[in-house]
């Protein structure tokens, strides 16, 4: 069965990433071929050759990339004239960049609080800017109403609960999440009309990439999958009622 889009993944970690790609691209769920984008060299293997294992039939290609501008702007490129994408319209892009930092306040440099949120922030805005192109370029850029309801695609964050809350030593972590929180709620506001679906997902919780162990069987972690199956169902809604925001979290955990 041929693809029936084309989805980008940036931050395809071992175990919430991996959950995601393998959901999204496998026959039997999304069906979408893969855009795998990591930092590093050897992440981007592992998850590939992980998925080669556990997704098999589906269309999968990495692509190095940190969260500058210049990075996804070449690497954008790359996947509009990568072979295996031919024809395939963009469906769905997740921003799902792991961000932690913690320091004393008064030990951390005016630099290493900027260069954080440009980093995090300042990705998410170049990430989902190219996402927004890309979908223009497939979909063109009229709105719901003209194309009688047509959806674009959906452009997904992964946050935290630090979006929401910050804690001691944790200030351009909290500044961050929250950032990106904001980002998203902006774009849904100004890209709902043209039929682009967009969404913040606060995942609190650990996540693990394991179907059958004891910590997911009686809800104290999530299933890496369940989070794939979960961005499945949101990229599927209808304009008719789309989620802006979701908090998620396995049955034990404290709120």
């Amino acid at each position: 069965m041929p693809p029936a889009g084309l989805a980008i993944l940036i931050g395809a970690g071992p175990n919430t990433g991996t959950g995601i790609a393998r959901i999204l691209s496998h026959p039997s769920h999304g069906n979408l071929a893969l855009a795998i984008l990591a930092r590093s060299h050897d992440t981007l293997s592992s998850t590939a050759a992980n998925l080669a294992r556990t997704a098999p039939g589906s269309v999968i290609e990495t692509f190095p990339s940190d969260t500058s501008p210049k990075s996804l702007s070449d690497t954008f490129a790359a996947i509009r004239a990568h072979k295996s994408f031919d024809g395939l319209k963009l469906r769905a892009a997740v921003y799902n960049v792991k961000h932690a930092q913690v320091k004393n306040f008064m030990t951390e440099t005016h630099h290493e609080f900027v260069d954080s949120l440009t980093t995090y922030v300042g990705g998410a805005m170049a990430f989902a800017q190219e996402s927004l192109k890309l979908l223009f370029e497939h979909y063109g850029e009229q709105g719901l109403v003209e194309t009688k309801g047509e959806m674009k695609g959906t452009i997904i964050f992964t946050g935290t609960l630090g979006a929401m809350r910050s804690n001691a030593r944790f200030a351009s972590y909290g500044a961050g999440r929250a950032g990106v929180r904001q980002l998203s709620q902006s774009l849904g506001k100004e890209f709902s009309e043209k039929g682009v679906h967009v969404v913040h997902v606060i995942a609190n919780g650990g996540i693990v990439d394991d179907n059958e162990g004891e910590d997911v069987i009686i809800g104290k972690k999530i299933k890496a999958e369940s989070v794939g199956k979960t961005y499945l169902w949101l990229m599927r809604q209808e304009p008719d009622l789309w989620t802006s925001e979701l908090d998620i979290r396995p049955a034990l955990e404290k709120y």
